[in-house]
């Protein structure tokens, strides 16, 4: 069935956050005074809301700390946003106007907050493009919970088969699918083929215009 909507990630899928967020992580472990992560730890946690990437990272910690460590990201995310400002992929602005003339809907579906998410697709030029930006703020229960898709779905009136869900991590994979929709999985985010096809992706791209022919 051709799709009626292709819901994308954004961090690591549409723009290239990775630096963004391994070195905000840094910088708040650093301020907090918890033990040091490696660079890979941070990362592992990309496509979780920020809460739970900390207990993810930190599952010794309380509910305080936990706090605190999300609190201190913020402010440093907030006082560097400006100078690191994240970039789309190779490909990606072409990509959207192609399937914006084709007459594809899209939405954008993140666990990043609503107001930097929002931010940064109008800093790139792309809000424009999407029917809906759901942020982690925007459902009770983040991804690998399909309840971001399905709020989707059930906002813009489309069924689960009319849809393909297109991101970088396994927790994107597994959203998708639980929601019933078809996935892709790319692989120049923060995941390997090897992770993406074990979560199950349909279809696993090395460059994000090559969706153009899965979807033909």
């Amino acid at each position: 069935m051709q799709p009626e909507l292709i819901i994308f990630d954004f961090d690591g899928t549409l723009a290239d956050t990775t630096a963004t967020i391994l070195a905000t992580y840094q910088g708040a472990i650093k301020e907090v005074g918890a033990a040091p992560r490696t660079d890979a730890e941070c990362q592992a946690t990309i496509g979780l809301p920020l809460k739970e990437g900390f207990m993810q990272l930190y599952p010794e910690f309380g509910e305080d700390e936990i706090d605190r460590c999300v609190n201190t990201y913020r402010k440093i995310f907030i006082a560097n946003k400006s100078k690191l400002i994240p970039k789309l992929y190779p490909g990606v602005m072409d990509t959207l106007e192609e399937f914006h003339r084709r007459g594809y809907e899209m939405s954008v579906a993140s666990s990043r907050s609503r107001w930097s998410l929002l931010e940064f697709c109008d800093d790139n030029k792309i809000s424009h493009f999407f029917k809906l930006i759901l942020g982690a703020d925007d459902v009770t229960h983040a991804k690998p919970d399909p309840e971001p898709v399905l709020k989707t779905l059930e906002i813009l009136k489309k069924k689960p088969e009319a849809a393909v869900v297109v991101g970088d991590m396994p927790v994107d994979i597994a959203m998708g699918r639980g929601a019933g929709c078809r996935t892709v999985g790319v692989t120049y985010g923060n995941s390997c083929r090897e992770q993406l096809e074990a979560a199950g992706a349909d279809k696993v791209i090395d460059a994000f215009p090559e969706l153009l022919n899965f979807l033909e």
